[in-house]
């Protein structure tokens, strides 16, 4: 998104992680200039989109994405080995003192601790239906990070702004209930716009208050212990008779760098290359010789790919999401120019060889063949920032394509209407340009949440749903262990709070 600022984009400072539980964050406001207007109260608020969205299009994404199917980074002659941090990522070998662990917890107690910081402060100011809607939409936004630390790290602390107090620790469960609890205390006095315009783009609303319990309850029997399918076709339902949201027509306008409000997208991560930076798809997916075909202003690191496993997937006649991935030789925009990659045509090849298999490194470059299928799902970005390689597109957090896979699963789980869960599946298939099914299955299910949904940050949540969080791709061997479905506590937090206990297996 460019151009367009909205709440999440106002503030622009910069922000970075934390290693204690809560910290009392600067800020020019105080309590000599509590917000009274609606450019103060999006001033007071601002800094938690921006510390949602700055790491959330890279480290977290990583941390969420690599340990998949979906997304590999090997080394690359070398390149891109770093200390072996993504191998332990895809092989699922991490211990508490990687850094993908350590800087996604940072992330998500830096957002808790800010919703705390600025929650005390609006509820010190005047009362209004302002102040009223800002607390709700914090809330909500509180309960966002909550849930994917929850999602994570499963048993982690519930912490309050202004005590010098240790937290204690709570279970998978009791923070499922908490955050629970508080979307539905807030969701009915959440905006509710038809679709999501400019005003409320970025920002929560009741569709986001529902999708996020929708998604829930749907894994509520990994959190919980407890299945909660019906609550979550509840939930789908609202969404789908209370709102006006609908599927774009074009699936391509969703991920591209002028994306912005939609009549889909429920919530975003918004991104501006020079006001609100952090995503960086292009710079890390894309080979440097495709430079001058997307006309970017720099050169791309040739780092991130899918996996051969995944990528066949992507094979149903007509689709227009098979498009979203480079595989092959390639060719410049005019689509008969061939790009070259030394002195031979640049061939992605699906299958990924590797000669050093203890650093996963598939070696040099050879006969222009560069390993692995690039996604260009977020559209290379001519307007990319040069210098910080950052660009605009928009990432999707919820939306209602996912709305509709995740009612059509919870039908079918429930023993709920087959026809209806093929129907949604369908009208997502029908808008890809994909042929109509005749019948789906819960195994199926997963194989169209993958086609419809990569690289937007599920997979994980899904493979872990699905029971197949411990399967073999790629270079990992499968059967790591059912406690890896939660990462450990880092180590530095164990040492700054004796009060957190290590998750089992760690």
């Amino acid at each position: 998104m460019k151009k367009i600022f909205t709440i999440a984009t106002l503030a622009v400072l910069t922000l970075g992680g934390c290693t204690k539980l809560d910290v009392d964050v600067e800020s020019q406001l105080t309590s000599e200039n509590f917000p009274s207007s609606q450019a103060a109260f999006v001033a007071a608020t601002g800094t938690i989109y921006q510390k949602f969205t700055r790491n959330y299009g890279v480290g977290v994404w990583w941390t969420l994405e690599l340990p998949t199917d979906e997304a590999i980074i090997t080394a690359r002659n070398g390149g891109y080995y770093d200390q072996g941090k993504y191998i332990s990522l895809h092989k699922h070998s991490w211990t508490a003192a990687d850094p993908s662990v350590q800087s996604s917890w940072e992330w998500g107690y830096a957002g808790i601790s800010d919703c705390n910081r600025v929650l005390n402060l609006l509820e010190k100011s005047a009362d209004s239906e302002l102040k009223t809607l800002f607390i709700k939409e914090v809330r909500t936004m509180r309960a966002l990070f909550y849930f994917y630390m929850m999602d994570m790290y499963g048993n982690v602390p519930i912490t309050a702004f202004g005590t010098s107090e240790a937290p204690v620790q709570s279970t998978k469960a009791e923070v499922f209930s908490y955050i629970e609890d508080e979307l539905l205390a807030v969701a009915d006095g959440l905006s509710a716009p038809a679709t999501v315009t400019q005003a409320y783009y970025g920002r929560p609303t009741k569709w986001m208050a529902y999708a996020l319990l929708q998604k829930m309850y749907l894994n509520a029997a990994t959190y919980t212990g407890k299945t909660m399918y019906a609550e979550s076709v509840v939930y789908g339902d609202k969404i789908l008779k209370e709102s006006g949201l609908a599927l774009m027509s074009n699936y391509n306008d969703l991920f591209s760098p002028a994306n912005g409000p939609n009549s889909e997208t429920i919530f975003a991560a918004v991104y501006d290359a020079n006001y609100s930076a952090g995503m960086a798809m292009t710079r890390y997916a894309l080979h440097s010789t495709l430079r001058a075909k997307y006309s970017l202003p720099f050169s791309p690191s040739n780092a991130m790919c899918t996996i051969a496993e995944f990528y066949s997937t992507f094979n149903q006649p007509g689709d227009v999401r098979n498009a979203t991935w480079l595989a092959g030789p390639q060719f410049a925009a005019d689509g008969v120019t061939k790009i070259l990659n030394g002195s031979s045509q640049l061939n992605f090849t699906p299958e990924i060889v590797l000669t050093d298999v203890a650093t996963m490194d598939v070696g040099p470059e050879v006969g222009g063949i560069s390993r692995g299928v690039r996604s260009i799902k977020f559209f290379p970005d001519p307007n990319t920032n040069s210098s910080t390689r950052f660009q605009n597109n928009d990432m999707p957090v919820l939306r209602l394509a996912d709305v509709y896979l995740m009612k059509a699963e919870a039908l079918l789980r429930q023993g709920g209407s087959a026809g209806e869960a093929l129907t949604l599946v369908n009208r997502i298939r029908t808008r890809a340009g994909a042929p109509a099914l005749t019948s789906i299955t819960l195994d199926e299910l997963l194989v169209e949440r993958g086609r419809e949904l990569a690289w937007e940050g599920w997979r994980r949540n899904d493979l872990i749903r699905y029971g197949k969080y411990e399967g073999a791709w790629g270079f990992k061997k499968g059967s790591e262990g059912a406690y890896r479905n939660i990462f450990p506590i880092p180590a530095t937090e164990l040492v700054l709070n004796n009060k957190l206990v290590q998750n089992p297996g760690y």
